[in-house]
């Protein structure tokens, strides 16, 4: 299992790709970071890299990808399943404690694994779908959101040195987040209702901006949450849109204040329930 190695850098590998970003101003986030080497691998050659053996000497995962999912594909998106060598493998890097930082769009990866959503927490829909049994419809999104983010545990480790309140400019989403199973870190004060949303359905099907004949509830407005997962901690963040969010400091913040919690032995412990 990697360790914490005081004094000398933390290794992450940081998985992209499967969803359009930019690469440079991502990157320069962690290039930024102090006490932080990350290593960039884009899906699908990421796949092969997330089990214990090809992750030795790393300290922690952090996703940024959306696997699993085809928007190329005719009369798409097609949903493509994860081969068992890699769920095999995704299980065992959790059982030995791995720490994983999942950002943004990465809650929509691997919509046929549902197992996949319970693990980080929540799950973003692209097409109406059985999820924890019920019938759900496809999520909603919405770009360039001014709205204040409220920190809801500033004892806990990912927000030192994060203000109790502070403005972000980003997308947010109107999906499944599995509150009960999760212990929050960030709340927005937006309002996550239906007319506040667009359709990711009708989006992909060529009509952005529209909710158009589309139905769905309530939702929540928890943007960042850690949980177990399996016997590794894991830690949530919504926001990440692209460069704006790239560039802020409170975000910046949270990202590397996450890594850091992660790979530690006390958040592995936690994790393992000790």
């Amino acid at each position: 299992m990697p360790i914490v190695r005081y004094g000398e850098p933390l290794n992450v590998l940081v998985v992209a790709k499967g969803h359009p970003y930019l690469r440079d101003p991502f990157m320069a986030m962690f290039d930024d970071m102090e006490g932080v080497a990350a290593s960039l691998v884009e899906q699908p050659a990421a796949q092969r890299l997330m089990n214990p053996k090809a992750m030795r000497g790393f300290d922690a995962l952090v996703l940024y990808d959306m696997p699993g999912i085809d928007f190329r594909a005719a009369n798409g998106p097609k949903f493509i399943p994860p081969d068992d060598d890699f769920r095999q493998g995704f299980r065992a890097l959790l059982e030995e404690g791995i720490g994983i930082v999942a950002l943004h769009h990465a809650i929509a990866g691997w919509p046929l694994w549902e197992e996949y959503g319970d693990l980080l927490g929540g799950r973003f829909l692209y097409q109406p779908a059985q999820d924890r049994g019920r019938a759900r419809p496809d999520s909603g999104y919405r770009h360039d959101v001014v709205h204040q983010v409220e920190a809801l545990a500033p004892a806990h480790p990912v927000l030192a040195g994060i203000p109790e309140q502070f403005e972000l400019k980003d997308e947010l989403y109107l999906f499944e987040v599995y509150e009960p199973d999760v212990i929050p870190l960030l709340r927005s004060d937006y309002a996550f209702t239906r007319d506040n949303f667009y359709s990711a359905a009708r989006a992909v099907g060529g009509h952005m901006y529209s909710n158009e004949g589309w139905a769905h509830s309530d939702g929540s407005n928890l943007v960042g949450w850690y949980k177990r997962a399996g016997k590794a901690p894991l830690v949530y963040l919504q926001p990440g849109d692209g460069p704006v969010t790239y560039a802020d400091a409170n975000y910046r913040r949270l990202i590397t204040n996450a890594i850091r919690w992660v790979s530690s032995p006390d958040a592995k412990a936690w994790a393992r329930g000790q």
